[in-house]
């Protein structure tokens, strides 16, 4: 059931399709609405205008209807200027004059009509229409010495509130002219925005596929869409530059890994078919537990820090007392160290210094530097090491540990720290992965701490370990 449901979903619609259509819509929602109302707004304003023009007209009227003599009179033009009026209006049947006396009887009406038909017309208090479909104005006959009589102007509210249909079809048409631009606009900005969109589509594609090498042309007026092509682009680079980096550190992974297994072998086979008997038998098999330990190291080292990277070492934040701690993690590594290591300089202050760290994993890292710098031990001479315990002024503790050896080339100094990475020298030397100082480093750092290397001595190298303090 639930592929039969994946199976009926729509395919996506492309960007262009979906934001035209669907921004077209919202906007010609907005404006037909916008246009009801408006029309419905000309209509109460045309309404109201043409009811003050009726009362006008019975104001007109009623002034017609005083003599000369000051009684009421109909004068004979009366019927031609309602015919005008009606012109005026656009009306034919649906403007309605009356003239009562003041005893409400019927004077004159156009169209003509009966003292019933009159009452029908207009409300018994006769004030108002009594149809609710029709309005009326009106207006006194005063002559200046008394009220003659009253004026009523009926129209129907269809006819006051008529728009002409040129102003209708004008009206129209602008409405219609606004849709039109404003999907023209719309289309124009959705083409112009679904360009770079493709673009970055399309090099993900490629990424996908294994290309890494895309070049986008990252062109763009808009700051957002440059920002997007350029970082893009630069993302497409470093992944070309780690794809490249992972194919060499397999490589070198799997060369050095396999360097140990084939000489185990090589040793064991020569032990089992009889080639060496006796103590040089004896010494193969030596060689062969070292190449295994070896072996182990590296397997250890490599899953150390996949397991680091991934987030799934355990670091704590004790506070630590670090001389004591310092000086027992030297003693306890001298014994492991032939005669050619001299016993190293510790030089700490003289007042208590208290840091936050996990005491398992600073030995760790401090191992692995006595162990590289034993391993940069310069032929001739032995390996002093100096180890400085001090405070710095931004409230971080520092351990530098110095070393007489070899040092690290010029060319190296900025790569000590990559995964993987050895120098050249240390290749036709030293078995290894080149994790040492990279594990080192990330140690430190969830230790919320860091490691660098320090200046460049005279003779051999310098790191600089650094901890918070507890406070």
């Amino acid at each position: 059931m639930d592929n039969m449901r994946r199976g009926r979903k729509r395919k996506p619609t492309s960007i262009l399709f979906y934001w035209t259509l669907r921004y077209l819509l919202i906007i010609s929602i907005g404006l037909l609405l916008a246009a009801l109302f408006t029309f419905w707004w000309i209509q109460q304003e045309a309404m109201d205008n043409r009811m003050q023009t009726t009362g006008l007209l019975a104001q007109e009227i009623a002034d017609r209807s005083v003599g000369t003599d000051g009684k009421l009179e109909i004068v004979p033009s009366l019927n031609k200027l309602v015919e005008d009026r009606k012109r005026f209006f656009k009306v034919n049947e649906e403007m309605c004059v009356i003239i009562t006396g003041t005893e409400g009887q019927l004077l004159f009406s156009q169209p003509p009509m009966t003292g019933e038909q009159m009452r029908y017309k207009l409300e018994d208090s006769l004030s108002n229409s009594r149809n609710s479909e029709y309005k009326a104005a009106s207006a006194q006959i005063d002559s200046g010495q008394g009220v003659l009589g009253q004026v009523f102007v009926l129209q129907s509210k269809r006819s006051l509130r008529h728009i002409p249909q040129e102003e209708i079809t004008f009206f129209s048409i602008i409405i219609i002219f606004l849709i039109g631009l404003s999907w023209l606009t719309i289309y124009l900005l959705s083409v112009k925005l679904a360009k770079p969109v493709k673009r970055v589509a399309s090099a993900a594609a490629q990424i996908s596929g294994g290309q890494y090498n895309i070049v986008l042309d990252t062109r763009a007026k808009e700051r957002e869409i440059h920002e997007l092509l350029v970082s893009f682009q630069e993302m497409a680079g470093k992944l070309q530059q780690f794809e490249q980096s992972r194919a060499i550190m397999l490589a070198g992974v799997s060369h050095e890994l396999k360097t140990p297994v084939t000489s185990i072998k090589g040793l064991l086979h020569a032990v089992r078919d009889g080639v060496v008997e006796g103590e040089e038998a004896g010494e193969f098999l030596d060689i062969a537990l070292q190449e295994a330990g070896r072996l182990q190291h590296m397997v250890a080292d490599l899953l150390d820090y996949n397991a680091l990277t991934a987030g799934m070492v355990a670091v704590r934040h004790d506070e630590l007392e670090a001389a004591p701690l310092l000086e027992e993690i030297l003693y306890q590594w001298k014994l492991t160290q032939s005669g050619e290591v001299c016993t190293p300089i510790v030089e700490l202050p003289k007042t208590p210094l208290l840091l936050r760290g996990d005491p398992i994993r600073l030995q760790q890292i401090v191992v692995n530097l006595l162990n590289n710098s034993v391993q940069a031990k310069a032929q001739g001479r032995k390996l002093q090491l100096r180890l400085t315990l001090n405070e710095a002024p931004d409230g971080m503790a520092e351990i530098t540990l110095a070393d007489n050896g070899t040092g690290i080339p010029p060319e190296s100094r900025e790569r000590v720290f990559e995964a993987f990475y050895r120098s050249s020298g240390k290749q036709s030397v030293l078995r290894g992965l080149g994790l040492g100082l990279t594990f080192s480093r990330l140690l430190a750092e969830a230790m919320g701490g860091s490691l660098e290397l320090g200046s460049d001595p005279p003779q051999g190298s310098c790191f600089v370990l650094r901890l918070p303090l507890a406070r």
